[in-house]
């Protein structure tokens, strides 16, 4: 079935009890339930839906869209863990099952991971797939130092944030020079840092040419590029400047002087703002 694990028009067939049957290209029938439909549809016109198996493995269709089509990748989180497999929320009522075989590591529930759906061709049916680096790619050797990219936070190691760079690649942004949270999950323009020789990329989150500040500083500018403002100044009290930042007074002190001389922040009565020029 071509249409299986993609998003697809299908023309309405005709209407039961328990919904409505799609015209396949192959010519078979598709049920889509009765609670996808709105009741206005009538017979011959195209639904956009999403293909795939129930959890007897029938074939069905559904109007929700998953957080991965067929050969996408997604950081999905694991709701269940049995001795064959894992089951993972991608979005749709029934969870996609990672075969144990296709663990790249022992998953836990709660956690995230990088997970690649594909089709079991013995059952054929879709399953997710954890051993991502059979999937990816060495780096082009022609990407320069600089080079603006988006990718996805996929997995937090000891040495930093590994990064999916268009479902192909790999990098990674070193955490003693990451001054912002991070999610897994979440995409984000970054920039080379290095190509390496091993096809691996070394990351920045910081546009090539930018002054980095202390590590105190580039900490207040991540937060104030993700909210705008910080309601601590000056004045505020010592305990709620450590509350909040993880620094004495003095050290914030002189980190917005730095900023404020950088022409980086305004210092207003109630906090400090990004420049808007910034």
């Amino acid at each position: 079935m071509k249409e299986l694990g993609l998003i697809s028009k299908l023309p309405i067939n005709r209407f039961t009890d328990f919904g409505a049957y799609l015209a396949l290209s192959s010519g078979e029938e598709l049920l889509l339930p009765k609670g996808y439909l709105k009741g206005e549809e009538k017979e011959g016109d195209e639904i956009e839906v999403f293909v795939y198996t129930d959890s007897e493995d029938r074939p069905v269709a559904v109007t929700q869209k998953p957080l991965a089509l067929l050969d996408e990748f997604a950081v999905l989180e694991a709701k269940e863990i049995t001795s064959f497999g894992a089951f993972v929320d991608w979005g749709l009522p029934k969870d996609l099952f990672v075969p144990k075989s296709e663990m790249g590591k022992n998953m836990e529930v709660g956690q995230k991971y990088l997970v690649k759906v594909c089709v079991d061709f013995k059952t054929n049916r879709l399953i997710g797939v954890n051993k991502y680096r059979d999937f990816l790619r060495l780096a082009p050797m022609d990407w320069e130092e600089g080079k603006e990219l988006e990718g996805v936070i996929f997995e937090e190691t000891d040495l930093g944030f590994k990064v999916l760079i268009d479902n192909e690649y790999e990098g990674l942004l070193f955490k003693n020079e990451v001054f912002q949270p991070l999610e897994l999950g979440e995409k984000r323009k970054v920039y080379i840092k290095k190509n390496r020789e091993d096809g691996k990329l070394d990351l920045q989150l910081l546009p090539p040419g930018r002054i980095k500040y202390d590590e105190g500083s580039e900490k207040i500018l991540a937060i104030l590029e993700a909210k705008g403002f910080m309601p601590l100044h000056d004045k505020s009290a010592p305990e709620e400047i450590q509350q909040h930042l993880g620094m004495s007074k003095k050290h914030f002190k002189q980190c917005i002087g730095q900023l404020y001389k950088a022409r980086m922040i305004q210092i207003e009565s109630d906090g400090i703002r990004l420049n808007a020029s910034n």
